[in-house]
């Protein structure tokens, strides 16, 4: 087959009517046409009848909204076969909106409407024709239903229900994270054209978020972004109509995005070393001082918990974690003696109680501080070599004469002069001897 075959072929195909396209509300006849509308019914040997029957002859009635012409919009036309065009016919018209929106002119059936009219108010509108004989005023049709249907054009931007969306999502999340989904709607009509189909797209907020352009879902677009560098993002999204292209009506909404906090943070300490001073007198179970370890997350992520790992005075000291403060006490554990240890020193740890596996590369999540504890000297009361002392003298002894000797201490370590006193139960008197 030659080049010029096969375009002659193809010509013809295209020229030839095809009968599975579809038909449109009713069926389009130019006027005028034939009177007679026939349609073929198969019998049973084979053979095809004819069947003739009488009926109307309609425009196709599809109406474009929002029409700003200073003349009436026309519509279509009603025409019935039985029209021999000598105005021997009046055509009625029934229905939604008929006589008022809808006018029709008795002789030719035309149809117009009288004002704009809005798809989104009602789509489409169902009325009712007949034709009858001006004479006799009885109908030459009988009284047939049809639509009108309201074609879209673009005039609804998106819209979306929320001007301002607040999300969260959590610091560190990975490349892709499904933060929230926002949907705008177009009151147009979604079967006609793109006038309804909505693309989304970034305004503000880049290159931290993105959004998908098919559903509004937006998603992370950075790694590592940690909330205590910034915690608050404000994101601006637009919906664009048209399948966002040029000319397509829009709308935005903000969508305000917190980071929430994750464990990425180990604790601690502001100081290596942590001086602390305490009296040899304190009771067992007194608090001398208070460490506390820093933590740049919150809540239970920032919770530590504090024990002493070393030192000379592990026996002598405790540590209690404070849940309130987020500190450590140390309190006395057993009694102190100046003169026995003046100073101890303690190897404090703070370790974070909720440790998150995800981020362990990040850590260790603890740390250690040193503390030193200095014992204060407390002026101590003198101390007899034993708690009593039996003399016996004759009872004419000479006064002066020395009976017995008892002996004190000073238990501090810088002596301080003693001062004696005795007391003569069977006088009731005492005498004082100063020094020893």
């Amino acid at each position: 087959m030659t080049i010029y075959q096969f375009l002659l072929l193809f010509l013809l195909w295209v020229c030839l009517p095809h009968f599975c396209s579809p038909e449109i509300m009713f069926r389009r006849t130019p006027v005028p046409q034939q009177r007679i509308l026939s349609s073929r019914v198969p019998r049973s040997d084979g053979k095809i009848l004819h069947r003739q029957k009488r009926g109307w002859m309609w425009n196709q009635f599809f109406l474009l909204e929002e029409y700003t012409g200073s003349d009436y919009q026309y519509v279509g036309k009603l025409h019935s076969d039985q029209d021999k065009g000598d105005g021997s016919l009046k055509y009625i018209l029934s229905g939604d909106g008929a006589g008022t929106l809808f006018i029709i002119d008795e002789k030719t059936g035309d149809i117009h409407a009288t004002r704009r009219i809005d798809r989104e108010e009602k789509a489409f509108y169902t009325l009712r024709a007949q034709a009858i004989n001006r004479r006799t005023l009885r109908p030459v049709e009988p009284e047939s239903e049809f639509v009108i249907k309201i074609h879209d054009i673009n005039d609804n931007e998106p819209t979306f229900p929320e001007e301002i969306y607040t999300a969260s999502v959590p610091e560190m999340s990975v490349v892709g994270t499904s933060v929230v989904q926002v949907t705008a709607t177009d009151a147009d009509d979604p079967s006609y054209g793109n006038s309804a189909r909505v693309i989304y797209s970034i305004l503000q907020g880049q290159p931290y978020f993105s959004v998908e352009p098919e559903t509004g879902i937006i998603r992370t677009a950075l790694p590592n972004m940690n909330r205590e560098n910034r915690e608050q993002y404000q994101v601006v999204i637009q919906a664009k109509d048209m399948g966002g292209q040029m000319g397509g009506l829009s709308g935005t909404t903000t969508v305000n995005i917190t980071l929430t906090d994750v464990n990425d943070n180990p604790p601690r300490f502001p100081q290596n070393t942590i001086h602390l001073r305490v009296l040899e007198s304190s009771p067992v179970g007194t608090a001398i001082g208070s460490v506390k370890a820093t933590d740049a997350d919150t809540g239970k992520n920032a919770e530590v918990e504090y024990r002493i790992i070393d030192g000379d005075g592990t026996d002598m000291f405790d540590i209690v974690t404070e849940k309130d403060t987020q500190e450590g006490i140390i309190t006395v554990k057993k009694p102190l003696d100046f003169e026995s240890r003046r100073v101890y020193t303690l190897k404090v740890e703070a370790e974070n109680t909720h440790v998150d596996p995800r981020f362990y590369y990040l850590g260790p999540f603890k740390d250690t501080t040193i503390v030193k504890i200095s014992i204060e000297d407390v002026d101590e009361p003198p101390v007899f070599s034993r708690s009593s002392y039996l003399f016996e003298v004759h009872e004419d002894i000479e006064v002066g004469t020395i009976i017995g000797t008892v002996m004190a201490r000073d238990p501090d370590s810088i002596s301080s002069p003693i001062r004696q006193s005795q007391r003569d139960n069977t006088r009731g008197c005492f005498c004082e001897n100063f020094g020893c």
